[in-house]
């Protein structure tokens, strides 16, 4: 397959990802999108979790079958309104979590099947597919696997499972409080976004070690650029993050934002003071009658003003 090609077409479906929400004239909410497979996945996976935990939910509260748990309708639900109750479920449970994505249940966790020379090379023969069957790109396989749950399997040479290794996390839940509190959010210069996840600066398809020293966290979207549109990342000898955007360009780091003081209005009116500033109700009052402005008068004041200040 040309690699090539396809990083374009993972490219294209990600800028078209989209997802419309709009109230109807009959003032119910209309949702419409479109969505990578991957995250297409998670949202199906998503949605059946929380039917059966409606299920669940039904039958523990004794209702009779057919009787919807959210309207108390006596007919049974057509699976368009468990879709829907369902959504309301996960927005809830997203709410009420902070919205931290947290550990997925065991039962509901999208699988990718990818062979392990695929992971070291991209562009190696081999598959790299959701459960499902539907195709994603190496690089999406590399990034998923970063921070996931790993089993291994061999096959023959005929495609038979000839053995299963036990589940282990790629970065065990230990490490990943310590690297939380270490990075305390996404690395990348100028984000800073709290949620992340975790990365392998080497990858540990290519024998890069999981500790502390060959990990960082980073937000979705740019662990994302970092696997998938080209940007690089290196740790320097001085334990110091180094960045580069697709062209090689060194990133530099996003100094922090200046520290807000408790009552901006009174140390504003301080500075101005200070600088012999008087400001009041009238100082924004334009000086002029609503007449045409004299272009030509203007760019004749201002550019000598600039010039000489250059």
């Amino acid at each position: 397959m040309d690699r090539k090609a396809e990083a374009q077409e993972t490219t294209r479906r990600h800028r078209n990802r989209a997802l419309h929400v709009y109230p109807d004239g009959d003032g119910m909410v209309v949702i419409r999108g479109r969505l990578e497979p991957e995250v297409g996945a998670v949202v199906m996976q998503a949605l059946t979790a929380a039917r059966e935990a409606l299920s669940r939910r039904r039958r523990a509260e004794d209702v009779p079958a057919g009787t919807s748990v959210v309207d108390g309708s006596a007919e049974a639900p057509t699976m368009e309104q468990q879709q829907a109750d369902a959504l309301a479920l996960v927005a809830e449970a997203a709410l009420h979590r902070g919205m931290d994505p947290g550990a997925p249940g065991e039962r509901y966790q999208v699988v990718v099947h990818v062979d392990a020379q695929m992971l070291a090379d991209a562009d190696a023969p081999g598959q790299s597919v959701l459960d499902g069957g539907a195709r994603v790109p190496a690089g999406t396989s590399r990034r998923l696997a970063c921070d996931a749950s790993r089993v291994v399997m061999r096959h023959d040479a005929d495609g038979r499972i000839t053995e299963v290794g036990a589940r282990t996390r790629t970065i065990p839940p230990a490490l990943r409080r310590a690297l939380q509190h270490r990075d305390k959010g996404c690395r990348f210069p100028g984000c800073g976004r709290l949620l992340g996840q975790g990365h392998h600066i080497r990858h540990w398809a290519h024998g890069g070690p999981t500790t502390l020293s060959n990990l960082t966290m980073l937000c979705r979207r740019h662990h994302r650029a970092v696997h998938e549109e080209g940007f690089q990342l290196e740790r320097l000898a001085d334990d110091e993050l180094c960045f580069r955007g697709p062209d090689g360009r060194l990133l530099s780091d996003v100094p922090p934002p200046a520290a807000m003081p408790a009552n901006p209005v009174d140390s504003l009116r301080a500075q101005n003071d200070a600088g012999g500033l008087h400001i009041d109700a009238r100082t924004s009052t334009p000086g002029w009658h609503g007449e045409r402005l004299d272009v030509g008068y203007a760019i004749s004041v201002l550019h000598p003003l600039a010039v000489a200040s250059r």
